[in-house]
């Protein structure tokens, strides 16, 4: 299929949080969407629901332009899930990959908001993977640089005069030190806001063609090393300063 017309048929998927999804954009439109948050592992319940959407919306693999995950930050093994899915996808079609950066895509669920929105994901061990981001003209503009580091060095980064919307898996963790440490300024997103949407990342791949790459390029978004990586490093200095 000719890939350059001005609307790209998309096949997203998200499992990089606790809620996995998969969604399909054609013609301009969300044609299909799965969200599934019912405890079931990811490896186990993502490739029936892509097979499910393409089936719902009359497609096949040869049919999508582009194969797109959301490619962190985000679980490790998550976001490792999403990318392979993707890339094996797209390689046995003869397509290209598109990784969607998992803090973008949730500031998509505040679409048009006046000040800025501020997604938090759990990063375990006290810290947040965070940004913020303008969506007053819509598309995300980043306001702050991606971070992984405690939640009251993200606030104390953030601008004191514009209004503040909490989004992500971060939120029912940290959400009353937000509201303590900003007030008003802070909007808790509600449960219905809260998580990433597979068809934000159908939106946020086709509207970005200069970013879709072969499959084989295709590459998690890591802001820190996972953890078995530094489990091993701390042994290896251990020894080093035992040496």
């Amino acid at each position: 299929m000719d890939n350059s017309g001005i609307n790209p048929t998309v096949l997203a998927i998200d499992t990089s949080g606790p809620v996995a999804g998969c969604a399909i954009l054609r013609d301009g439109k969300i044609a299909h969407i799965v969200s599934m948050n019912h405890g079931l592992t990811h490896s186990e319940t993502v490739m029936p629901a892509v097979d499910s959407a393409l089936r719902a919306a009359g497609l096949r693999c040869a049919d999508v332009d582009v194969f797109a995950a959301v490619a962190g930050p985000g679980s490790f093994t998550g976001v490792r899930i999403g990318v392979c899915a993707a890339k094996g996808l797209a390689h046995a079609a003869g397509k290209p990959c598109a990784a969607v950066h998992a803090l973008e895509a949730l500031a998509m669920n505040f679409y048009g908001f006046d000040g800025l929105c501020c997604p938090i994901l759990d990063a375990r061990r006290g810290q947040v993977y965070c940004a913020a981001f303008d969506m007053s003209g819509g598309m995300p503009v980043r306001a702050l640089a991606d971070a992984a580091q405690p939640l009251e060095e993200f606030l104390a980064r953030l601008p004191r005069d514009r209004r503040l919307a909490f989004v992500g898996d971060g939120v029912p963790v940290h959400a009353e030190a937000v509201a303590a440490a900003l007030g008003g300024r802070a909007l808790i997103a509600p449960e219905n806001l809260r998580h990433l949407r597979s068809d934000a990342a159908c939106l946020l791949a086709a509207a970005r063609r200069d970013t879709w790459v072969a499959p084989a390029a295709l590459r998690p978004i890591y802001l820190r090393a996972p953890q078995a990586e530094r489990e091993r490093k701390s042994r290896q200095e251990g020894l080093g300063q035992k040496a």
